[in-house]
């Protein structure tokens, strides 16, 4: 681990203070206000851990200084000498933390996100195990307090969903789920097999940070409207009124189609809201190609053809295949208990960038 100067310690208390002294100035602009809080509000945490590492390197150097004194009396000195090896211990983990929240962050990390899950192969086991992730991070949503609305649904007639597409609400959704992008696979034995022979389906799934108007702007000219009347399964039709709405975003020849809704301006929004999500994550990941060039790292890479998880029924078992972590809680973690596998993803990929940190120092 790297060691963090003390200068820059000191820096990052002093932009804490002041911040606090800025916020307190009179006749503050409501607009300058919002800003220095959110600023605060991002410099406090770090703040607070390079406060605890300097706190801990000032004793330490403190008893040091009595160790080494040779008017001091022996017991102290052993009792300065016990002090000082448990702060040494303490110490590592301190610089650690500072050094995580010092790491650079994903800017889509407060976002709220949308959640998108297709069935893939197996038919109509596939579509039922969509229905089941989607059901397993609806209670996991519920669980942290976030809000989880369906935005469009394409039902299975044996149940479950072809395409399921939610919207995910609260603050640092995209930071949690955003380790949930990829191939899922079940391994089970249908309700359909007689023979009770175990088959094997997959759904896909994908988690995009939700764009605001602000981050991405949609021109009218790029866009063909289309409205028609929403029809339900085996064609027949659930609306008397064209609500059903098609937006083609020309530039791009991104499809995002809305029905769910009985009104064609509700239809519209969402479809809208679904297209600037997903021209906002398409700019996001041509600047990360960039960056990042050719290279991928293996936790966070959102490569949807990249088979990350297996659900296997028969042994009660969920194996997270990019950090080789299994779990004999299958029943659990379907009720939306994701937090063991979710906090082993995200401490994965804190150690790949301090890692990456230290080689860059």
């Amino acid at each position: 681990m790297t060691r963090i100067p003390a200068e820059r310690i000191a820096a990052i208390e002093a932009r804490k203070e002041e911040l606090q002294e800025a916020m307190a100035a009179r006749d503050l602009a409501p607009d300058l206000f919002v800003r220095l809080s959110r600023e605060y509000a991002e410099v406090l945490p770090v703040a607070e851990a390079a406060g605890e590492l300097r706190r801990l390197r000032a004793e330490l150097d403190g008893l040091g200084a009595m160790i080494e004194d040779p008017e001091a009396e022996p017991e102290l000195k052993a009792m300065a000498a016990e002090e000082a090896e448990a702060l040494r211990r303490k110490l590592p983990e301190a610089e650690r933390a500072l050094a995580l929240k010092l790491l650079p962050r994903d800017t889509a990390d407060e976002r709220s996100a949308m959640l998108e899950i297709r069935a893939g192969t197996g038919g109509d086991e596939a579509a039922l195990f969509a229905g089941d992730l989607l059901r397993m991070y609806q209670r996991y949503a519920e669980g942290r307090g976030w809000r989880f609305e369906i935005i469009s649904a394409s039902p299975a007639e044996v149940g479950g969903f072809k395409e399921v597409i939610a919207s995910v609400t609260g603050q640092g959704v995209f930071a949690r789920l955003k380790f949930e992008s990829g191939v899922h696979r079940v391994q089970r034995v249908p309700v359909t097999e007689s023979g009770g022979r175990i088959h094997t389906s997959a759904a896909t799934v994908a988690v995009l940070p939700e764009a605001e108007e602000v981050d991405v702007q949609i021109e009218d000219k790029d866009l063909r409207i289309d409205v028609y009347r929403s029809s339900g399964p085996g064609g027949q039709s659930v609306n008397t009124t064209d609500s059903a709405v098609r937006i083609t975003h020309l530039p791009t020849g991104l499809v995002v189609i809305q029905q769910d809704e009985k009104s064609q301006h509700k239809n519209k929004a969402k479809a809208l809201k679904v297209l600037r999500t997903r021209l906002y994550e398409q700019e996001r990941e041509r600047l990360a190609s960039e960056r990042a060039g050719a290279r991928k790292s293996m936790v966070g890479s959102g490569d949807r053809s990249e088979r990350i998880r297996t659900y296997n029924f028969p042994q009660g078992r969920v194996t997270d295949h990019r950090i080789n972590l299994t779990l004999h809680r299958l029943p659990e973690i379907l009720e939306g208990q994701l937090e063991d596998l979710i906090g082993a993803l995200i401490s994965e990929e804190e150690a790949e960038r301090l890692a990456t940190l230290d080689e860059q120092a």
